[in-house]
């Protein structure tokens, strides 16, 4: 199993508190049946933090038109919206939100230039809230090929309070490659053109890689 790399000292760090308490809990209660039930949680914790942050084997689906998803989760939105950041006009949003147990990791969902790239500072809303699109700390990258611009944004949760985004603006990217990792539950924003054809419905799960979202025309 492969661990992302930008997850190391979040990993470590959840150990250095779990592997300690769980020594002291084995060492000074003398009853086995208190000390073994206690210790499940932080062993649990430690195990988890592994498997959260794990980098998974995809197989990308083909196609310079074919936008996949960014991460893996629940679509939650699909609407026609104004963006004024990056678009600057009407596009189609189409919003996934992953939560604790999905895969974190964020991958290219088209190949093409990197043209754009912001971190925005905010707040902490619940990321599956309409309002955390625009307030919550987010970064936003935009990615241009021969279909057109591709935008999305990276949305913090209530407990993600990091972003890593691998974008630089001018920089060819590769569809599937990573682009960067939200620790912990968090959503992504994507914004297509008007014409795009979406391909996915409210409440379906994606795959990152592997799920098309859209076709572009």
């Amino acid at each position: 199993m492969i661990i992302q790399k930008d997850c190391y000292k979040t990993i470590l760090l959840i150990w250095l508190v779990c592997a300690p308490l769980t020594f002291v809990m084995m060492r000074y209660i003398p009853y086995p049946f208190i000390s073994y039930p206690l210790c499940i949680i932080p062993v649990t914790l430690m195990g988890f933090s592994l498997f959260f942050f794990r980098v998974p084997n995809r197989q990308t689906v083909a196609g310079d038109n074919v936008v996949t998803s960014v991460a893996d989760g629940k679509v939650v939105v699909i609407d026609k919206v104004y963006e004024p950041e990056y678009v600057k006009g009407e596009c189609m949003q189409v919003s996934v939100y992953m939560d604790f147990f999905n895969v974190h990791v964020n991958y290219w969902p088209v190949s093409g230039e990197v043209t754009y790239y912001k971190y925005h500072p905010g707040k902490y809303l619940l990321a599956f809230l309409p309002k955390a699109s625009e307030l919550n700390e987010h970064s936003s990258v935009g990615i241009k090929n021969e279909y057109g611009d591709v935008f999305f944004k990276q949305l913090a949760g209530t407990f993600a309070r990091r972003i890593v985004t691998y974008a630089t603006p001018g920089a060819n990217e590769i569809k599937g490659d990573q682009c960067g990792v939200i620790k912990f539950g968090s959503r992504i924003d994507l914004y297509l053109p008007v014409d795009a054809e979406i391909k996915v419905k409210l409440g379906d799960y994606v795959k990152a890689c592997e799920t098309v979202i859209a076709e572009l025309h």
